[in-house]
């Protein structure tokens, strides 16, 4: 089984991109957005955790994505592999997930980062928002901050998977298809 974390700032192409990945590799797509919001809509017990809090106007604590995403794990056949999308964000989060496939024998195959300068992370994200009539990516003081975040509290995993010998930087620059061709030449390595 391959473990993929695909990683880079808001606004790199990895949504564009991760259709895909997942398509040529048969991957499953674990998006943390996307995993909140069905286990809401099918009312699980982590779904409704979840609610409560996001309702409440707080996130949800690492426990609960890291439970779903365990629960994927151990439920998704006939993948050969997964594209995690969102998560790990932080040190800890990439310690736990290591400590999760660790206890079945597997470990992360690469982390695939997606990298572009904040300049044209202002573009893109201000381009979608149009697009997709996306209130939050319209301010630039909302972009701002995420670039940031984004800097401060998920860019240390670059050293962290640097270390494990599993990053993979693949320029961002250019047409989709330009960079698609640079993942998959990338990723059949593995």
């Amino acid at each position: 089984m391959k473990y993929y974390v695909l990683f880079g700032p808001p606004g790199a192409g990895k949504g564009t991109q991760a259709g895909a990945m997942v398509e040529r590799y048969n991957l499953c797509h674990l998006s943390t957005g996307e995993l909140l919001r069905s286990e809401i809509a099918a009312g699980t017990a982590l779904g409704q955790q979840a609610k409560s809090l996001i309702e409440a106007g707080n996130l949800v604590p690492d426990e609960v994505v890291e439970g779903m995403i365990e629960a994927k794990f151990r439920s998704t056949k006939g993948v050969d592999g997964f594209l995690l999308d969102g998560f790990p964000r932080t040190i800890a989060q990439a310690q736990v997930l290591d400590k999760m496939l660790d206890a079945s024998g597997e470990d992360v195959t690469a982390c695939i980062s997606i990298m572009i300068p904040d300049q044209l992370i202002h573009e893109r994200i201000a381009h979608r928002a149009t697009i997709e009539g996306r209130a939050d990516d319209a301010r630039p003081e909302i972009v701002e901050n995420r670039i940031q975040t984004y800097h401060a509290k998920t860019e240390p995993l670059i050293d962290f998977y640097r270390k494990a010998g599993k990053y993979e930087e693949i320029d961002g620059m250019g047409s989709i298809d330009d960079v698609r061709t640079r993942i998959f030449n990338t990723m059949d390595k593995f």
